[in-house]
Formats: structure tokens, C-alpha cells, sequence
């Protein structure tokens, strides 16, 4: 008689893309700093697949970025096996879409699983250097939807994840991105960071009163008006707190700010940037508004260099899947 076991022979993992829509506390007064709000997408994903080989190879866009997480995910399980990754689609590097953190939870998520190991996002996230500041990557990792997170304390630990709640499946995302631009990322985002000035705490307390008395509610209650006027709200304040990181602009893309002027023009709703940029984004309360407002975005004249999308929210996290086969024992 031979019992059997399942073991792991590949594991894919999606992660999705996700839009960072604003801090409201960089004073800090009150132990915590940052608090940020997101929101997971579901057209723009990162996936990849990975098995064990003799020897490590990898494959796909990006994969010299993908190799130095690898290696420092193997490192860090202290793992002796080679690795096969096959990268069928990554989000845009330094875009603002979150793509650095998704990755890493990616590979180490299809690592752990494909050698047996539990899950440990916030720990991975930590050990990989993600983050620092926002706990929405991680959050939307697990979950998806739209998060919250409560800031930054001493502890070393992710910033906890204070709500969440669904993206109403009507609403669509217009996604904007400038392929000939990279936001802040790296040693130059924690050196302007270090520079921005100290938050006065009343414009805290007002950032951190639209997100909890408008635009929380507002999504709640499927108001995309008061929800969109709460964003665009907290965008331009934290766009011009961020603008002497920016070359003095209120966004970082000067094609992406004037279509986003002119999505605002039309009835889009909430309009703004994703963290340092350049990726811009708008709401819009149907799929059919959405065509519409896709459409004379196309036409702006600064679009020509421009990739505009529409997307969903994702209300759910990564999807971790393993393809097993079965061992005698």
C-alpha cells in the first residue's frame, strides 16, 4: 500500500496593479504618519510562473529585476534549488502602480508555496525592503478593494489595514500612463520625503476627515460624486504639497495633467495621480461614461504619447495558483 502527497511542481502567481490615491497624515503628531488610501485594479496585473530546476533561469519582461528578487527571496528561505520563472505580464516599473511591491509578494508567495512553506506577506514584504511608508501594496495583496491604512508607527511592521471595502462593480477606472516617464522611486523618493516640509495639523485633520466623513460613506453608499469630490480633493492638496519634489508641478507628467484637466472638464470624477506618478487616473460611473470620457481623452492632443485604459476595481487579493502532482511514499 503506498499513500500518496501532493506536492507543488509549478505555482503562477497574479498580483494586481494598484492606484495609491493620496496621503492624509505627514504630520505625525499623533504617532503614526502617512495613512494612505488604494485601490486594487483589475486589468493591469503582474504574473508570473515558477518551478523547480537545476539551474535558475528567467524569462519575460523585466527579468533582470524579477532575477534580484528571486535570488534574494531564495536567499532569504535559505533554499539550495534552482528556479524557472516564466513572466507572462508585469506591471510597469516606477509608474506609481505599486509595481515593486506586487512583484516581490509575487515571487515570494510562488516560492513558499512551491516549497511547502506557509505565507508570510507582511514578513516578506518587510525582509524585501516594501513598505516603508504605505501598507496598501501589501494590503490589496491580500484583499483587493479599496484600503485604508492607519500610518506608519516605531514598530517595525507594515502600516495595518484599517477598512476595506468593495469597488462597485459599475464604476470604471481611467488609467493613464506616460511610458516616457518614471516617478520618484529609490534613494531620490526617501530623499524627498526627508525634505517635504512637516504637514501643519489642520490640513491632516482635514485629509484625514475627507477620507473617513466623505469618501468612505460615499463609496459605501455607491455615491460616486461625493466619493470623486473627496479624491480630487485630497489630490490636488497632497499634488501641491508634493510639488517641490516635482519640478514644481502639481503632477509629475505634464501631458498626463492636461488630459486629466480635460477628463475633469468632461464629468469625470476624482481625477489625480498615483503616488510620485506619472500614471493619472479618473472615475467614471459607468462603463458606457467610461468610453465616453476614454474617447475625448484620445483626443486631447497631449495624449499622443500617452496609454489610456479602462479598468475595474479588483475586489480581491493575488490569486496563488499550484499545479501539483502526486508523490508515493
Amino acid at each position: 500500500m503506498h499513500d500518496s502527497v501532493s506536492q507543488a511542481v509549478r505555482v503562477t502567481v497574479t498580483a494586481p496593479a494598484r492606484l495609491h490615491l493620496g496621503f492624509f497624515d505627514l504630520n505625525g503628531g499623533l504617532g503614526r504618519r502617512f495613512g494612505s488610501v488604494g485601490l486594487a485594479l483589475s486589468e493591469l496585473k503582474t504574473r508570473l510562473t515558477i518551478r523547480k530546476t537545476k539551474t535558475t533561469e528567467v524569462a519575460g519582461p523585466e527579468s533582470d529585476r524579477v532575477r534580484r528578487v528571486l535570488d534574494a527571496t531564495v536567499a532569504l528561505l535559505a533554499l539550495d534549488s534552482g528556479h524557472s520563472v516564466k513572466i507572462a505580464e508585469i506591471v510597469p516599473a516606477h509608474s506609481g502602480l505599486g509595481s515593486g511591491t506586487q512583484l516581490a509578494l509575487a515571487v515570494a508567495g510562488a516560492i513558499r508555496r512551491l516549497h511547502g512553506r506557509p505565507l508570510d506577506v507582511e514578513g516578506d514584504a518587510l525582509r524585501l525592503g516594501r513598505g516603508a511608508r504605505s501598507g496598501i501594496g501589501i494590503g490589496l495583496f491580500h484583499h483587493g478593494g479599496l484600503l485604508v491604512d492607519g500610518g506608519r508607527g516605531d514598530e517595525p511592521r507594515p502600516a495595518p489595514i484599517i477598512s476595506r471595502l468593495p469597488f462597485p462593480d459599475r464604476w470604471r477606472v481611467l488609467v493613464i500612463l506616460d511610458p516616457t516617464r518614471r516617478g520618484l522611486h529609490g534613494a531620490e523618493e526617501t530623499s524627498a520625503f526627508a525634505a517635504l516640509p512637516r504637514m501643519p495639523e489642520a490640513d491632516a485633520a482635514r485629509m484625514c476627515r475627507l477620507i473617513l466623513m466623505k469618501a468612505l460613506p460615499a463609496l459605501a453608499d455607491h455615491d460616486i460624486t461625493n466619493f470623486g469630490a473627496a479624491i480630487k480633493e485630497l489630490q490636488m492638496f497632497i499634488g501641491d504639497y508634493f510639488a517641490q519634489a516635482q519640478g514644481g508641478l502639481r503632477f509629475s507628467s505634464p501631458a498626463v495633467a492636461a488630459v486629466l484637466d480635460t477628463l475633469d472638464r468632461a464629468g469625470a470624477y476624482g481625477i489625480g495621480q498615483s503616488s510620485w506618478g506619472p500614471t493619472g487616473f479618473a472615475f467614471a460611473p459607468s462603463p458606457d461614461d467610461a468610453l465616453r470620457l476614454a474617447t475625448i481623452a484620445r483626443e486631447d492632443p497631449s495624449s499622443q504619447s500617452l496609454d489610456i485604459r479602462i479598468c475595474r476595481g479588483l475586489n480581491r487579493g493575488a490569486e496563488i495558483v499550484a499545479k501539483s502532482q502526486c508523490v508515493g511514499e
